[in-house]
């Protein structure tokens, strides 16, 4: 596994409210228009507000783990395949596999490992993300 992070997502309770903050107080700048996640370009990766309940939702640990996780992070691959090799490996060395790799209501290809603190881990590919030769992201398609 590349030692690489592409997005960090953060499970928010005012999406609107995180989305201000962080453009007026740090002046970081919102690469999307999205209506339910916020991603921030910064750099070398990504910054992502989603909603807590969806995230919650979306990252299937236990009840009292999604009290006190509110934060996934990402590693883009450049296709399915590559998630499904990075997942095969990952099952063989025995990760906790919490989610497999599947179509996801976005457009993309995404599943979950878990760490021994239900830290979560998204491993997708995302058709939208542009993707430098190291895997950084750069910003979205047009």
């Amino acid at each position: 596994m590349d030692a690489r992070i592409s997005i960090i997502t953060i499970g928010v309770k005012n999406l609107d409210q995180m989305t201000k903050w962080y453009a007026d107080i740090f002046g970081w700048k919102k690469t999307n228009e999205e209506e339910n996640i916020t991603f921030l370009q910064l750099q070398h990766l990504m910054l992502s507000f989603y909603p807590i309940d969806k995230l919650a939702d979306e990252v299937p640990i236990s009840p009292s783990a999604k009290d006190a996780q509110g934060f996934t992070m990402a590693l883009n691959m450049r296709s399915k395949e590559e998630v499904d090799a990075a997942f095969a490996d990952l099952k063989a060395k025995g990760a906790n596999i919490a989610k497999a790799p599947e179509e996801v209501f976005w457009g993309g290809y995404s599943g979950y490992v878990v760490d021994p603190e239900n830290n979560a881990w998204e491993i997708c590919y995302n058709p939208f993300l542009a993707l430098a030769e190291d895997r950084s992201p750069t910003g979205w398609k047009q």
